[in-house]
């Protein structure tokens, strides 16, 4: 091969390169089930399925309760928000184009979400909801602690079976 055709394929590599990397931040991978590990002697999930931002808001004041009373340590205590259905708005940029466009999304209830997180948080956005509701994955926010499932109920079943305790606020 010359020298060309090397940094001619070189450049290509590259290109396809940057290009998976843009469609990645674009479409987030949807994570497997036998991901979801128990990482902690007490584990529980979250499930929110619901919309109404006063019980959602409760649902964090909760989880805070939670994490408080085991000192806030992710070595003692792992806690998961499984969210599907309109339970995902709580997890969008912005509500364009979505069933909740007529909404006024807060965005104190997500600086809720990121606070709770820095003690471990840990959510799971379900895909089919995503799918079906023809919400681009790109709308949800980016942060460490957030990735999509394939289906929020199996999620909320596949922890409970790995040792999971099952929350439902309200």
């Amino acid at each position: 091969m010359t020298d060309v055709d090397r940094r001619a394929l070189l450049g290509t590599l590259a290109l396809l390169g940057s290009a998976h990397a843009a469609s990645a931040q674009t479409a987030p991978a949807v994570r497997p089930l036998s991901d979801l590990k128990k990482e902690a002697d007490v584990a529980c999930v979250y499930h929110v399925d619901y919309g109404d931002p006063p019980r959602f808001v409760q649902t964090l004041t909760n989880i805070s309760n939670h994490y408080s009373a085991y000192g806030a340590n992710p070595f003692d205590l792992q806690i998961a928000i499984v969210a599907h259905g309109p339970g995902v708005k709580f997890f969008l940029e912005n509500l364009e184009n979505t069933p909740w466009k007529e909404e006024v999304m807060v965005p104190q209830i997500f600086e809720r979400v990121e606070a709770v997180s820095k003690q471990g948080l840990k959510v799971y956005l379900c895909n089919i909801t995503f799918e079906r509701q023809k919400i681009d994955r790109a709308k949800a926010r980016k942060a460490d602690f957030i990735s999509f499932v394939p289906s929020g109920v199996a999620s909320v079943a596949a922890l409970q079976a790995k040792g999971f305790a099952y929350m439902k606020i309200g």
